[in-house]
């Protein structure tokens, strides 16, 4: 077992701690590789921005992730491709049981995507970002280097600038874990209470996840190698330390689709519309929660009022789903629960009643133990909106025939993508059953596919009186146009992956 040390800002690269959002012009450059020793040379070099603070902050950031295919046209062998998950070195596509899983099926079939797929698979994603006025300038000086440096533009995949606000009109980027980076938190033991605060090694390789493990990745008994020492492995050098896994899926929102339908459910009354929208999201349009806040849950959370408000909170004071119905988007993508159900003592006898499931008979009041644990599976978004903005005044309006597509470039970044990503895109998105429902998927990611025999394209909305509501035929609102998996390794293992012919 090596030093325990602190995290390395200096050897990340800077999207694991910061989602520039202050630099508000971006593009995601899709690339080949055409000629490996080239683009090793320029890789050698590239100008790539740390996890650093920077006084005064940087008018410019580059970040670089690499495909399975790409780390082997640069010349990694086996030694090392072998250390990385089965689910990157898979890819995304090619295989039809993940493609079901993911939801990549009918329209959003991967033989339907504009990119990831066959000659379209990226070997590496230049992510550039730079204030409006630097922009224009740093893309085309940087596109000018790797072009010219043994690399092939496949795709450009452009961004848009709509203030904080996603494409259907939600404010976004109001709730994402946050990163243990002072290594204070112990894993251990069963969480009962829900805590935002996630480990390290959940988003960065080489240090615990939430098992208190090292998630498995790639270290070389090579001495010499300037990468960093492996914690969990004496003598070793740990290639993916200081790395993550980067998920990027391109996915067209069809706002007027979104809307219209809305319209039409809500007989025309736009404030009946705007309720349904924010009961679909779980979130109001400003992007406050549904659910009320418990005191407690305020009480010493810190003085951010927009925080407190807009992530800190659970739906322990909501548990039938009567204000955030129980499928609704938020509750999906983030369950907000804790290792045992609410109400679950620290008893020996208590705990044992609930892990073995000897209180399926109690009461239906009773908490109910079928979602999978939340602190097992979250994610840090990183994604960014494209394409024309759609205002409110304009969605109810016939399409423009020259409107361009909008959008999300998702991206997010997890150490595990099997446990973290693809978990929960197939057990909690993508599934036609969660929390005991049945028949309907995510209200805003669902792809409705029936899964053998049953449908998906439903939602229901829960009533005080008990009755529920069931919505039906809800609409496809959101196409899958491209993906991939990537590996972002740290700098020194990005200048040590530019060498690896040598391994």
């Amino acid at each position: 077992m090596g030093a325990v040390t602190n995290a390395d800002y200096s050897d990340m690269q800077g999207l694991l701690r910061f989602g520039y959002g202050k630099l508000t012009a971006a593009c995601f450059l899709l690339l080949r590789i055409d000629d490996a020793a080239a683009a090793a040379r320029w890789l050698a070099q590239a100008p790539v921005t740390s996890a650093e603070i920077q006084t005064p902050l940087p008018e410019q950031a580059l970040q670089l992730a690499f495909t399975a295919l790409g780390l082997r046209k640069l010349g990694v062998g086996d030694a090392i491709l072998n250390g990385f998950s089965i689910e990157f070195l898979a890819g995304m596509v090619g295989d039809a049981n993940r493609s079901r899983r993911l939801g990549d099926e009918g329209a959003n079939s991967p033989e339907r995507w504009v990119w990831g797929t066959d000659a379209l698979l990226p070997d590496m994603v230049a992510m550039i970002y730079a204030t409006p006025e630097r922009f224009s300038g740093w893309r085309d000086d940087l596109q000018a280097e790797m072009v010219g440096s043994g690399f092939v533009l496949l795709v450009c995949l452009p961004t848009s600038d709509m203030d904080g606000v996603e494409p259907f009109g939600f404010v976004d980027g109001v709730s994402s874990p946050t990163i243990d980076w002072e290594r204070q938190r112990d894993p251990s033991g069963d969480k009962l209470t829900y805590e935002n605060v996630a480990m390290l090694g959940e988003f960065v390789l080489g240090y615990p996840n939430e098992y208190g493990r090292y998630t498995t990745r790639p270290v070389v008994a090579d001495a010499a190698a300037d990468l960093p020492d492996a914690e969990d492995a004496s003598g070793m050098k740990d290639v993916g330390r200081n790395g993550t896994y980067v998920v990027m899926r391109q996915l067209d929102q069809d706002v007027r689709g979104l809307w219209r339908y809305l319209n039409d459910q809500a007989g025309g009354d736009v404030a009946q519309s705007e309720k349904l929208a924010e009961q679909l999201v779980g979130r109001k349009m400003t992007g406050d929660p549904l659910p009320p806040l418990l005191a407690e849950e305020i009480n010493g959370v810190g003085p951010d009022p927009i925080d407190i408000r807009q992530n800190r909170f659970t739906f322990d004071a909501d548990p039938h789903g009567l204000v955030c119905p129980l499928g609704a988007h938020v509750r999906r993508a983030n369950p907000r629960n804790v290792d045992l159900p609410v109400g679950t003592s620290s008893g020996l006898i208590d705990r044992l009643v609930h892990i073995l499931a000897l209180n399926r008979f109690e009461d239906e009041d009773a908490p109910r133990d079928i979602v999978a644990s939340t602190r097992f599976h979250r994610l840090v978004r990183r994604g960014r909106e494209y394409g024309p903005e759609i205002t409110a005044e304009q969605r109810l309006e016939p399409t423009p025939p020259d409107e361009g597509a909008t959008g999300l470039n998702f991206i997010c970044l997890n150490a595990n993508i099997g446990r973290q990503f693809e978990f929960i895109q197939s057990a909690w998105v993508a599934s036609s059953k969660f929390d005991g429902l049945d028949g309907e998927s995510d209200p805003l990611l669902g792809n409705r596919e029936p899964v053998a025999g049953c449908p998906a394209n439903g939602f229901t909305l829960p009533s005080p009186d008990g009755v529920r509501r069931q919505i039906k035929d809800v609409p496809r609102f959101i196409t899958v146009r491209g993906g991939a998996y990537f590996f972002m390794p740290g700098l020194r293992a990005l200048r040590y992956l530019a060498h690896a012919a040598r391994a």
